[in-house]
């Protein structure tokens, strides 16, 4: 905290702030702004209701209508402050309308009867409420659940995978000499240059053809092996100077036991950055598991958030909703590991 403390109140100015200070704080919360200013409007438009997100103009606050229950009505009813020819102001339900006028009834002696009011002296009485509702719905009865616990699936087990199938590839073409290495590695890296869209239809064909289909290991397995991976895996396993493998092997150390042992501790950076990436592109990856995954018991995450979207109607108080709710791992692994992230990039590359 001193050290943030620090950076924020350091000044060019010795008495008072400078042109640069003001200049550089503007720009800096600039920067949060454009950053965090998306995420807290998602945040708190998951709390609104289907009806608060279609106002306009919109509020930032999770600001709904009022509602009150009233005797001899099967549902909740909409309240409005009511303003009379008098001046007086009252709160009444409305129980429906018709054209400009609205029919209301005051919620604490329904028995008076129905009252009529224009509805141009009709203001919805608004109070700050939280649409828990939004994300308890979803995870009880939409089998989101079940979609959390399959995403999870396929994101750890395809990041482990991952990992090692990479890290193996390039301990390979970064530690050993053998004719063709570089050309391999050109190859590997020339894969990025294919568009997915070409790849699609000849991945679907093996995985159908190997009785994977509707299952989650036909979405683990495909995309496995990365070029990106193996790319920034290589270049930092380069780093790693050859006189320690040259050592652990005059000790007697195997093959397995010098990956294990000592390319795979040295390597912890760029394994950090290399498995931030592939948590996000598998957390995140839609088409894929689209076209491989039919049933709904083994949909993911992704695919159940496309549910929510119909042809004529959308459910944005569910989409957004969980969309916070598939937010919360990735954030909690970059989190995490962010302490990596500098560390493996900027050694990624180094000769």
């Amino acid at each position: 905290m001193s050290l943030v403390a620090r950076m924020t109140t350091a000044r060019r100015g010795r008495l008072k702030p400078d042109l640069t200070d003001w200049l550089a704080y503007l720009y800096l919360a600039l920067g949060v702004v454009i950053m965090f200013g998306p995420v807290l409007w998602l945040l708190s438009s998951s709390f609104k209701t289907q009806a608060a997100l279609q106002e306009f103009p919109p509020s930032v606050l999770p600001v709904g209508q009022k509602q009150a229950t009233v005797e001899g009505f099967d549902k909740a009813l909409p309240l409005y402050t009511i303003k009379r020819a008098d001046g007086t102001t009252v709160e009444r339900a409305m129980v429906r309308r018709v054209g400009l006028q609205g029919q209301f009834v005051d919620p604490a002696a329904p028995s008076v009867g129905i009252e009529r009011a224009p509805m141009t002296s009709a203001v919805p009485a608004r109070e700050m409420r939280l649409a828990l509702e939004n994300y308890t719905v979803p995870l009880k009865t939409l089998s989101f659940g079940r979609y959390f616990t399959n995403s999870l699936f396929v994101t750890v087990m395809a990041t482990l995978i991952t990992l090692v199938i990479n890290s193996m590839c390039a301990f390979a073409l970064s530690k050993y000499s053998f004719r063709g290495r570089n050309a391999i590695f050109l190859f590997i890296i020339s894969t990025l240059m294919i568009p997915i869209s070409v790849v699609l239809v000849p991945a679907f064909l093996v995985v159908t053809s190997l009785g994977m289909s509707n299952s989650l290991w036909g979405v683990i397995l495909p995309p496995a092996a990365t070029p990106t991976g193996v790319f920034l895996l290589r270049q930092y396993m380069l780093t790693i100077p050859d006189e320690l493998i040259d050592a652990a092997r005059m000790d007697g150390a195997s093959e397995w036991r010098v990956y294990w042992r000592i390319i795979l501790p040295l390597t912890a950076p760029a394994l950090a950055v290399l498995t931030i990436f592939s948590i996000m592109w598998r957390w995140n990856d839609f088409l894929w598991p689209l076209i491989v995954l039919n049933r709904e018991e083994v949909f993911t995450l992704q695919i159940g958030l496309a549910s929510f979207q119909g042809e004529l109607n959308t459910q944005w108080h569910y989409l957004l909703a969980m969309t916070v709710v598939t937010l919360i791992p990735v954030v909690l692994v970059f989190g995490f590991l962010q302490r990596y992230v500098t560390a493996g990039i900027a050694s990624t590359g180094i000769k």
